[in-house]
């Protein structure tokens, strides 16, 4: 019965998720994300697209990333919060 209700409450929380949605702006890239982490949109600025901007372009995608996928985990944590956090399991603490 927990595994069952721990199952529902992962299912609502990834619904909730689905709707959810960040844009962090670094170095030139304005990336957004959706709360199941997956890459909806990236913008990259003009000026970065020479060859000579190659190694900032790649940092700055990164670092976008980065920033997206911590401010949804965020976000992730305080829904699960919200939602009361799952259950205890015996054995997975």
């Amino acid at each position: 019965k927990q595994f069952k209700d721990m199952r529902s409450q992962a299912k609502d929380l990834q619904s909730q998720l689905a709707d959810e949605s960040t844009t962090t702006n670094s170095g030139g890239v304005a990336l957004t994300m959706d709360g199941n982490l997956d890459i909806k949109n990236i913008d990259i600025s003009d000026d970065l697209l020479s060859v000579d901007k190659k190694s900032k372009l790649e940092k700055a995608i990164i670092s976008a990333y980065d920033d997206a996928k911590k401010k949804m985990q965020r976000t992730m944590a305080m829904k699960m919060k919200e939602m009361g956090g799952f259950p205890e399991m015996p054995g997975l603490s």
